[in-house]
């Protein structure tokens, strides 16, 4: 109540701005088409806007937002890991539900490169950009913060994929949390990703 009695609030002028940017950029991307290629929006929706908002905006090092290969031994163990536990999971949903199929066979061609950039600037987003900036403000509570934007963006998809991402996204938070960079949930992300539409398309 005293907050609408007048008294000052005080917010922490980058949680605001990556809070409000990332939003704007999901919308963006959903409502509107930048090039011919929906993962080259991606890259410059969100890999290239905000490192450019971090590099001149924040005047930060990218390295304090993921952009780097952290603790990569870790990282590698991670990744192994990662896909070892994935992939039987993902073969028998990719092969076993019809709506993964209908949904994923359609993106076959140009695999794995199309995964590659369709990934790399949406990992950074929510693993990099987003769940550092609030690691410094929540702590480990951002892990689960990050995963909210990222389970949302995923309706519109398979019902048995969105409804499993709030747990994905935190798993995927998690790694890049331990190693201090979004490049191995991004290899994890971009291997699960492709095995999928492999699997889907009835290739395997």
């Amino acid at each position: 109540m005293k907050y609408l009695l007048g008294e000052k609030l005080n917010f922490d002028w980058k949680i605001v701005t990556v809070t409000i940017v990332s939003t704007l950029l999901l919308m963006i991307d959903h409502y509107h088409k930048l090039t011919a290629y929906k993962y080259w929006d991606r890259v410059i929706l969100y890999l290239v806007i905000p490192l450019l908002i971090i590099i001149i905006l924040f005047r930060e090092n990218p390295k304090d937002y993921g952009f780097s290969f952290g603790d990569w031994k870790l990282g590698l163990t991670y990744t192994a890991l990662g896909i070892l536990f994935m992939a039987p999971i993902i073969y028998f949903l990719g092969s076993g539900d019809a709506s993964m199929q209908k949904y994923y066979e359609r993106f076959l061609s140009g695999l794995p490169w199309t995964t590659f950039l369709d990934l790399i600037g949406w990992e950074f987003i929510f693993r990099g950009w987003i769940l550092f900036a609030y690691v410094r403000k929540f702590g480990p509570e951002a892990l689960w913060l990050q995963a909210v934007p990222f389970a949302i963006a995923h309706i519109s998809k398979p019902e048995i994929e969105t409804l499993s991402t709030i747990f994905g996204g935190f798993a995927f938070g998690w790694v890049a949390y331990r190693t201090k960079s979004f490049v191995w949930p991004f290899l994890i992300h971009w291997f699960i990703s492709s095995f999928i539409i492999i699997v889907a398309a009835g290739v395997l």
